[in-house]
């Protein structure tokens, strides 16, 4: 919401979803402070192809979907830089709440199993 600006090729976002995020309308999705987190940082290794790779906690569990990387990881295909180098993910309940609230699927969020 921060960035949006209507007809922006980049920062436009659908009615409907405005509507959900405005209403605060997260649903299951919302953290313990009642928002809705979008993206994280972490300092798993990027490069290019790796966008769309699952990323995963220590117990294994689908937490998001990595996408991008700060400018300092572009050196990453060289040498891997721990104290600068960060992952941009999307949070795995972001994507659940597109499925089920933007989406209209529900039927599909009932066929998981999601732990909370």
């Amino acid at each position: 919401m921060e960035k949006y600006k209507a007809a922006d090729f980049e920062f436009d976002a659908p009615q409907p979803l405005l509507a959900l995020i405005r209403a605060k309308d997260y649903g299951q999705y919302a953290d313990k402070d009642g928002e809705l987190h979008t993206c994280f940082l972490s300092d798993n290794d990027i490069t290019g192809g790796n966008s769309g790779s699952p990323v995963m906690n220590a117990k294994g569990e689908l937490i998001g979907t990595a996408f991008d990387g700060n400018w300092e990881a572009i050196s990453s295909d060289f040498a891997f830089l721990p104290k600068v180098q960060r992952t941009i993910s999307l949070d795995v309940r972001y994507t659940l709440f597109i499925v089920e609230k933007l989406g209209g699927a529900k039927h599909l969020i009932d066929e998981m199993t999601i732990v909370k």
